[in-house]
């Protein structure tokens, strides 16, 4: 339980106010929430992109943009969803609950937490800025690959400093967060009484030390091949574009998995709140995680099998991919055991919870048969590509971060979510997910390659059927927005135990919680 608080410890806050709070704030719970403003504006401008693209797409010819521009939005889409909108959530989600979840006062290195932060919309406004410059935006695909990367314009130099900006805030945050998780535990809980989501984090957090550094790498010698006269990546000059690919991957695959760690640890702690018993095999759920993470190193050239590698490498990485199947069905036998005779209730959050498992799932299993060498030499660069990713990141990740957003929202603001427009949300967003994406396995299967604006005849009605719910599910997240500012206004009043099953630290402090928390560090029993 948590201790008493002694009275002249209480929160008598003074500090700057108004703007200024926010910029030199050092609190976990201001700085938290400012990743999320952050990364929903990006989610929103990724999902401008990414419906300009739909709407080029809605039938065959060019409509809307130039095929130079359709590239550009292409690429930027990916990357302003990957390092704009799903990790900062991610890194947001982190900030407000470790400290709540372990019973620390704050996060370990305050100011850092801030720096890390506010490194992240100058970079932002690099990568968005890099529309307005001559030759546009970079537009070698989300993955920056050579030769293009060499040859692009100053968009792409522009793209190259965004991705080291936010490569540095990432360490820094994966820094601070492991410091946290392993000193700042409350006293009595020990690393396995931890919540799931503090160490899916924890376990994430040494991912991103060990990739991001790898990225940098990568897009350094892309920039000194473009401006110094080094050949690392171009040919002509005696360099290896494939080695590009080999590098970028090293980093890549991990990072898939530092986009859904996260997502799995909030899952786990959502359904045994809902279904009222505790989570079925936490141990096997650590381990899991942890074989997750040490595979996601062994497994990066599965992206790579049309690059003519030898067939010896093909399989080791081939029965690799097969291999992480095992602790992530692991982990997805687990949540469904968890379910199993408990007594559920299905609010918001638990909605999309399920909704999580069973389409992510989906992606999962389209995965494997991307896994398998001979059938990816069919599918590669194609849409069942683009379908498949799309399954793991917006029914992974951003399904995930929603269920997290509508569990947690009663704790930030003190108000509970409005249940119906969370549920109206939930089921147009699924519906409108599976209409998006779900005819893109065909189109791929009947070779229809990603990346292009003009197509043939052929693919024209399930491009239709997709653009027509890609449009239905961007606006069915302005249901959110409003979700959000009701919350934050009014409506009914949340208890500290905002869900009846809800188990932790954090249930024991107030809604909203209070700007400081724990500063007596509660005694775990």
């Amino acid at each position: 339980m948590a201790a008493v608080i002694p009275d002249h410890l209480h929160d008598h806050h003074h500090g700057p106010t108004g703007l200024m709070r926010w910029i030199t704030t050092t609190n976990h719970k201001d700085i938290g929430t400012m990743y999320m403003i952050f990364s929903f504006i990006m989610f929103l401008s990724g999902g401008v992109m990414a419906l300009t693209i739909r709407a080029e797409l809605f039938q065959p010819g060019l409509q809307v943009v130039q095929p130079e521009f359709f590239n550009q939005l292409t690429s930027m889409h990916g990357l302003v969803m990957v390092f704009g909108a799903i990790m900062p959530a991610f890194v947001g989600f982190a900030n407000w609950q470790i400290p709540l979840m372990i019973g620390a006062s704050d996060m370990a290195f305050a100011r850092m937490n801030n720096w890390s932060f506010w490194l992240l919309p100058p970079a932002a406004l690099l990568l968005l800025g890099s529309f307005f410059v001559p030759g546009g935006a970079m537009a070698a695909g989300w993955t920056m690959y050579a030769p293009l990367s060499v040859q692009m314009g100053m968009g792409m130099d522009m793209a190259i400093f965004a991705v080291h900006i936010m490569g540095i805030s990432s360490i820094m945050g994966a820094i601070n967060i492991v410091v946290t998780v392993l000193n700042m535990r409350a006293p009595g809980m020990t690393m396995m009484k931890m919540p799931l989501f503090c160490w899916t984090w924890l376990i994430t957090a040494y991912l991103l030390i060990a990739v991001m550094p790898v990225l940098a790498g990568a897009v350094t010698m892309v920039l000194t091949d473009r401006h110094f006269g080094t050949s690392f990546f171009n040919a002509a000059g005696g360099g290896d574009p494939v080695l590009y690919q080999h590098v970028f991957w090293f980093f890549g695959h991990p990072e898939v998995y530092i986009m859904i760690l996260p997502a799995f640890g909030i899952i786990s702690e959502i359904i045994p709140t809902f279904a009222r018993k505790p989570l079925f095999g936490y141990a096997s759920m650590v381990y899991a995680t942890a074989s997750i993470a040490i595979l996601s190193f062994t497994v990066w050239a599965h992206h790579m099998f049309t690059t003519g590698m030898p067939a010896v490498g093909q399989l080791f990485f081939m029965y690799a991919t097969m291999l992480i199947a095992v602790p992530t069905g692991v982990k997805v036998f687990n949540w469904v055991a968890t379910m199993w005779r408990g007594s559920m209730t299905f609010e918001t959050p638990m909605l999309w919870a399920t909704g999580f498992i069973f389409v992510f799932t989906i992606g999962g299993f389209t995965g494997l048969i991307c896994a398998i060498a001979p059938i990816d030499i069919q599918l590669q660069d194609t849409y069942y590509v683009v379908a498949h990713f799309h399954y793991v990141l917006v029914a992974g990740s951003l399904f995930a971060l929603f269920a997290g957003a509508y569990y947690w929202l009663p704790k930030w603001t003190g108000h509970m979510a409005d249940e119906r427009l969370g549920k109206i949300h939930f089921w147009c967003s699924m519906v409108f997910f599976n209409i998006t994406f779900f005819p893109m396995h065909f189109l791929g299967l009947a070779g229809m390659p990603r990346r292009i604006p003009d197509y043939a005849l052929q693919f024209a009605d399930f491009n239709a059927l997709a653009t027509i719910g890609a449009f239905g599910f961007g606006f069915s997240q302005l249901i959110f927005i409003v979700v959000v500012i009701k919350c934050v206004k009014g409506g009914e009043k949340a208890a500290a135990r905002s869900w009846e099953g809800a188990q932790g630290l954090e249930w024991t402090v107030p809604s909203p919680a209070p700007h400081h928390t724990f500063e007596v560090p509660p005694v775990v029993k």
